[in-house]
């Protein structure tokens, strides 16, 4: 599907199931995210780091619901705590079958935002693994000074504000260079299409998940 449609269609759905509580529609979009990351032949243990990482989340969530709301309602609780793996599941699909470049051309072409935000987003992403890598050298070299940067030390993130900083001339110079200007419009060497095929599967999806969302409940 186009990565437009796709992103639309992810946040009617989540829209959807945050505004109306139902417990059978939250466990289709599980079940449905599942086979999508199943076919999309995902690592096992990336499909683990999804599937823990909302537990701590979902347990804390349960236990304050069932045990101490009044009415202690068991639906109710099993509702938000599938809620939540709802929205981890379809987001990693979303971010396991998406390639960001392929997003941010099809917004910029397809969604008509402005190209700024494009090449804006497509920096973003790519500047994340040097980013990974200047905190841990940050890290570092502060325990080479006898001092720990923990996670949450705003000394950490203050440095590296300040190497984001000299990032940002670069990569400004570095768009420069490639002709970018925002006033200008760019020529589309690939274009990202919008096919009948991907406006019948958005439609499809969407009206296949109304029926469960307001006629079956439990």
């Amino acid at each position: 599907m186009n990565p437009s449609l796709k992103l639309l269609l992810l946040c009617l759905l989540t829209i959807e199931i945050t505004i109306i509580p139902n417990l059978i529609a939250n466990l289709c979009l599980i079940v449905g995210s599942l086979i999508l990351l199943m076919i999309n032949h995902i690592n096992y243990k990336k499909l683990c780091y999804f599937t823990i990482v909302p537990l701590s989340a979902c347990i804390s969530m349960f236990f304050t619901i069932y045990f101490y709301a009044p009415g202690h309602n068991l639906t109710y609780a099993l509702t938000l705590i599938s809620r939540i793996y709802a929205f981890a599941l379809s987001g990693a699909y979303f971010a396991t079958s998406t390639d960001n470049y392929t997003l941010a051309k099809s917004l910029e072409q397809n969604a008509h935002l402005p190209s700024k935000f494009a090449y804006g987003s497509l920096a973003a992403f790519n500047l994340l693994p040097k980013i990974y890598e200047e905190v841990k050298r940050i890290r570092i070299a502060g325990q080479m000074r006898g001092l720990f940067l923990s996670f949450w030390s705003p000394k950490l993130y203050f440095k590296a504000i300040i190497s984001a900083m000299t990032w940002a001339d670069s990569l400004s110079q570095g768009m420069a260079s490639h002709g970018y200007c925002e006033e200008k419009s760019r020529s589309v060497i690939i274009p990202i299409l919008v096919t009948k095929k991907d406006w019948l599967l958005f439609f499809s999806i969407l009206l296949l998940f109304q029926p469960i969302l307001f006629i079956f409940h439990i």
